[in-house]
């Protein structure tokens, strides 16, 4: 064959090497990653549906002790938890031992006990399902419900890097205040027949207290992490000013990302792409708001990127904030096990299981439909992002390979 022909050839099955290579990593199954990853897409849709009322009935342990043995390097709970169902009704529904203000930040929120010393941060209702936040994508009160979800989102994107959440009702009167510290208790006032509480923080204002129907408040709850796994906290690189008129670097700067990629942790391990990964997370759930993000301590960069505290999502169902995207379109590359995943959630599979997962919760519906909407339609967005660095770049240099499994201690 003469070498004209050869090089023909050799071209078109380089080509045909890179198409099959888009099209196992774009919904197909021929891969052994995507095989793998369909398997644990199908553990993740078998466990999604979780039992309300669910008890903890083959072991002596707490539903406390059984949460914090999930715990390791790169996941909050495993891929499999049989006992989720049960954690989170004890969650629920277990007794309050003390009640005092949160710790610090900007938004209110009660630091709570539970029966059996599980401390767990409350987040109370600020908003009705169908109110929209107007304004900058960062824009007013937490939303309790935002917790809820953003907490399901995390199990079917199998990231498993959220601290677990529950929607519960409390009774102010009877639940609260007969345990709560001085300090909270002087932060309680009414407002007509409705008793209501303005905590401590740093926009907490008597003006603007948090209210009770009656003396039922509805609220989340996110189970604290164990203090055997200290947080460490990080700016994010893709942080915003905050300041109007004042862009930060990579608001202007395209190459910003080669930049980040000089600086630890962001040089080596698997940092960068949790980066990427919270990006994709945060822009499904509407979160412009990550200007710090927490890992474990002395973690050398291995530690995943924790996803706390995401009650700034969810605001405004017709939004799509692009900027958010920038991690994901600036560094133009993804873990493929987050490719493969995200394909699987197309054609309406990502709603249909975010309805599926928060039917579970005593504070159903968590989401008006509108935002169930909004999830598909963000999540063809992330899809097109990719695909346009595959064609820029190709899928070699986009889709990168990093299953980080590290043991628990």
């Amino acid at each position: 064959m003469k070498l004209k022909q050869r090089m023909v050839v050799l071209c078109a099955v380089l080509l045909l090497l890179g198409l099959a290579k888009i099209f196992l990593l774009d919904g197909g199954e021929g891969s052994a990653a995507s095989r793998r990853d369909l398997r644990a897409f199908r553990k993740m849709e078998a466990g999604l549906s979780l039992s309300r009322g669910a008890r903890l009935t083959h072991t002596l342990q707490s539903p406390w002790e059984i949460a914090s043995q999930w715990v390791g390097p790169r996941e909050v709970y495993p891929e499999e938890t049989p006992e989720l169902a049960a954690v989170l009704t004890s969650l629920s529904t277990a007794r309050i031992e003390r009640a005092d203000v949160g710790y610090k930040g900007t938004q209110l929120k009660a630091l709570l006990v539970l029966d059996g010393g599980q401390k767990v941060v409350f987040k109370p209702k600020r908003y009705n399902r169908d109110y929209v936040v107007e304004g900058e994508p960062y824009a007013g009160y937490d939303r309790h419900n935002a917790e809820v979800a953003a907490f399901h989102l995390d199990r079917i994107l199998g990231f498993r890097r959220a601290p677990l959440v529950v929607g519960r009702y409390v009774n102010l009167r009877t639940e609260i205040k007969p345990v709560a510290t001085d300090q909270l208790l002087s932060t309680f006032l009414m407002q007509g027949n409705n008793t209501c509480f303005y905590g401590k923080c740093y926009y907490c204002r008597e003006s603007e207290p948090a209210c009770a129907e009656g003396e039922i408040m509805e609220g989340s709850l996110t189970l604290w992490l164990p203090d055997v796994w200290p947080l460490q906290k990080h700016r994010h690189p893709w942080g915003r000013t905050y300041r109007e008129g004042k862009l930060a670097r990579w608001e202007y700067d395209e190459s910003y990302c080669e930049a980040v990629k000089k600086m630890p942790p962001y040089d080596a391990g698997p940092r960068l792409l949790d980066v990427i990964d919270t990006a994709i997370f945060d822009y499904l759930i509407g979160n412009a708001d990550r200007h710090h993000y927490e890992s474990f301590q002395d973690d050398g960069g291995a530690s995943m990127l924790i996803l706390l505290d995401n009650a700034k999502s969810f605001g405004n169902a017709a939004l799509d904030e692009r900027s958010i995207l920038a991690p994901l379109y600036q560094c133009c590359m993804v873990r493929v096990s987050t490719w493969n995943r995200l394909n699987l959630l197309r054609s309406g599979a990502l709603s249909s299981a975010m309805r599926q997962a928060l039917a579970f919760d005593p504070i159903h519906p968590v989401l008006a439909e509108p935002h169930l909407a909004a999830l598909d339609r963000r999540l063809s967005g992330v899809i097109a992002t990719v695909k346009q660095c595959m064609e820029a770049q190709g899928p070699d240099n986009t889709l990168i390979e990093d299953r980080m499994n590290l043991p628990h201690p």
